[in-house]
């Protein structure tokens, strides 16, 4: 029997957040490490492609705001973090595609 990879709805929530420079969602540029709901709140930890990157605080605005729209948790802790480093490997395919790396 296959085995399926379970899907976290709030991880398919956090597909509404794009990054605006490259028009692809963050889970599948592969920047979602880990999202845990806990009784009082729901957790992130995330990357984004560059320290720098300009669009830092919308980014991780988004991410706050699409969780409490779809959660009855308002506390939403996001921890941004550059351990591991993200690579355009760590992408899925069809970002890949979309991106051009094919």
């Amino acid at each position: 029997m296959e085995q399926t990879e379970q899907v976290n709805p709030l991880v398919e929530c956090l597909k509404e957040v794009y990054d605006p420079e490259l028009g692809v969602n963050i889970v599948d540029l592969g920047l979602i490490y880990e999202v845990q709901e806990e009784p009082e709140r729901v957790s992130v930890r995330m990357t984004l492609t560059t320290p720098g990157c300009p669009l830092h605080d919308t980014i991780l605005g988004a991410v706050k705001w699409v969780l409490q729209e779809h959660t009855d948790h308002k506390d939403v802790d996001v921890q941004l973090v550059w351990e591991p480093q993200w690579s355009p490997e760590m992408m899925s395919n069809e970002a890949k595609e979309m991106l051009g790396y094919f």
